[in-house]
């Protein structure tokens, strides 16, 4: 772990950190100083529990990409928390897999990953951040729809994943835990999301599986929109037949979105069963 955290530390941006001295939220460079709001420094206070410490973290967690959309200068670049959000999508899927682990032992390996991407998936996610009122503390762009960006759920699931991130960096993996302990697992109903939530890509797998066919094939259409504000639309196929088709703001939406009109598809004629056409 001591390996783990020199290389996380070695990041350009908590260099940046260090070099400038910033404690009490500083963000930027080369003279570009702005402070974390003071109002939502003391909200991510009481969701943690703790002093953030090092706000310039916390900030960045909170910098939708739409700001980096307006930046012209390269001098001071902001970072938005797309870093972050890598970061904390692995925190979070470490601890949510170690609670399942603890909290389901005669569940099997596939048993164990789909019940995280039920409690974990972008919708989830997005309504954790809604409640926490994230969006409201959001830095958007000028250019940008904030009102959209602030209630879109990718952007409250990205949020959320970030502020992990972000309190992984400054409180540790024992102040990530308390975290998603306080604001995930003792708000979920697990045995409502496993019933209730499923994940399409897996039950997509699990039918080729079944039929001895390879394993689904995604391919990314078309991205259309800014950069900030991307749409993707993906199709899946097997065996080079198309089963269907998503369109979403993130890619791997796009995909559960394929996934499920395929398995649609599938439980009313099985394609790969159908004599050739000539």
């Amino acid at each position: 772990m001591a390996h783990l955290w020199q290389k996380i530390t070695s990041l350009p941006f908590l260099r940046a950190e260090a070099a400038d001295g910033d404690t009490n939220g500083l963000f930027g460079s080369k003279g570009s100083v702005q402070l974390l709001d003071p109002r939502t420094a003391e909200h991510l206070e009481h969701l943690t529990g703790r002093t953030c410490s090092r706000r310039m973290i916390y900030r960045t967690a909170l910098t939708h990409r739409s700001v980096l959309h307006d930046h012209n200068s390269s001098d001071s670049k902001p970072d938005s928390n797309q870093r972050l959000e890598f970061l904390g999508d692995a925190v979070l899927d470490l601890l949510i897999s170690e609670y399942l682990f603890k909290q389901f032992p005669s569940s099997d390996e596939g048993h164990l990953s789909s019940n995280r991407s039920k409690i974990v998936n972008r919708k989830s996610l997005a309504g954790f951040a809604h409640e926490l009122q994230l969006g409201e503390h959001l830095i958007v762009g000028e250019s940008a729809d904030r009102q959209q960006i602030r209630t879109s759920e990718s952007a409250l699931a990205d949020a959320f994943e970030s502020l992990i991130g972000a309190i992984y960096l400054d409180q540790g993996l024992a102040g990530a835990e308390r975290f998603i302990m306080t604001h995930i697992i003792s708000k979920v109903d697990l045995k409502r999301i496993v019933e209730e939530e499923y994940n399409y890509k897996s039950r997509l797998i699990e039918f080729t599986q079944s039929r001895q066919l390879p394993p689904p094939l995604y391919i990314v259409i078309s991205e259309e929109g800014a950069e900030h504000e991307k749409t993707f639309t993906v199709e899946v196929s097997c065996r080079e037949i198309a089963l269907g088709r998503g369109i979403a703001p993130r890619k791997k939406d796009a995909e559960q979105i394929a996934a499920r009109e395929a398995m649609s598809r599938l439980e009313t004629i099985d394609p790969f069963t159908l004599p050739p056409t000539s």
